[in-house]
């Protein structure tokens, strides 16, 4: 069976009754959720939920994300861990100790997300031949990088490019003018980080189904309240998924500057 994600927006209580899942909103309005079709719950409103519910979700295998008024990712309910594999932690935990692995590692995540950066804006490539000999350039640097700090300087670099492309691409009035988070200055930064933690959120649930640490991780640095590891391979999924959907999204005018405030 196909498991499905799902994104509550709304405000309101999600209840279990027997083996089932309700979502009742602000007017008592009752949805069913059918808790054995669903691999993620999304929760972006303000949505009350009790023990009860957090074990039915926990008997399914179902994670949890919940995110703040504003959109910004708070955190995770996962159900306990079955996979779990001591051998697996002390060898990853082993491959972050050894420089000469981590590196490589490190590498093939930046490379792998430089092959999915070129390959979008090559779908432009009379608009952006500028930006991917840029982003050539640079990550030639790669293999000659010899700390984790090098390649994350890089990568810095090649993702201005990157983005900077943006305002070559976008059909509307969406422009790019440098990175903000936290929170995002404008539309197009709102609808990147709103896509990267969609991904994230993604990886952190796939990593949940493998015996992996997801706290220790190789190109970003492991840190205390984080998924490094999600960052890391993230790093894959973020030009590959997520980028072109809001291009697509944006040249098709499915979202316009209307929708935000």
């Amino acid at each position: 069976m196909m498991l499905k994600d799902h994104y509550i927006f709304s405000n309101g209580r999600l209840k279990r009754k027997d083996n089932t899942i309700y979502f009742l909103d602000e007017n008592e309005n009752k949805r069913s959720l059918p808790v054995h079709q669903i691999e993620n719950l999304y929760v972006f409103g303000e949505v009350d939920f009790n023990s009860a519910l957090l074990n039915l979700l926990s008997q399914h295998e179902v994670h949890l994300h919940i995110f703040n008024y504003y959109g910004f990712y708070a955190g995770t309910f996962c159900p306990r861990n079955r996979k779990v594999s001591g051998f697996t932690v002390v060898q990853q935990s082993a491959h972050y100790l050894d420089k000469g692995k981590r590196l490589y590692i490190a590498k093939m995540f930046l490379e792998s997300a430089v092959h999915h950066m070129l390959r979008n804006i090559r779908r432009h490539k009379e608009k952006t031949e500028v930006y991917i000999h840029q982003i050539e350039e640079e990550a030639k640097k790669l293999d000659a990088a010899s700390t984790v700090q090098e390649l994350m300087g890089i990568e810095g670099r090649i993702r201005q490019h990157y983005y900077q492309s943006f305002n070559d691409i976008l059909r509307q009035d969406f422009t790019f003018e440098k990175r903000t988070k936290q929170p995002p200055r404008d539309p197009l930064n709102a609808l990147i980080s709103f896509g990267n933690s969609l991904c994230y959120t993604t990886v952190l649930g796939e990593i949940y189904k493998t015996p992996l640490d997801p706290t220790v991780s190789f190109l970003h640095e492991p840190s205390t309240r984080r998924f490094s590891l999600s960052l890391d391979l993230a790093e894959i999924f973020k030009p590959l998924i997520v980028d072109p959907v809001i291009i697509a999204s944006i040249n098709n005018r499915i979202i316009t500057n209307k929708h935000f405030e």
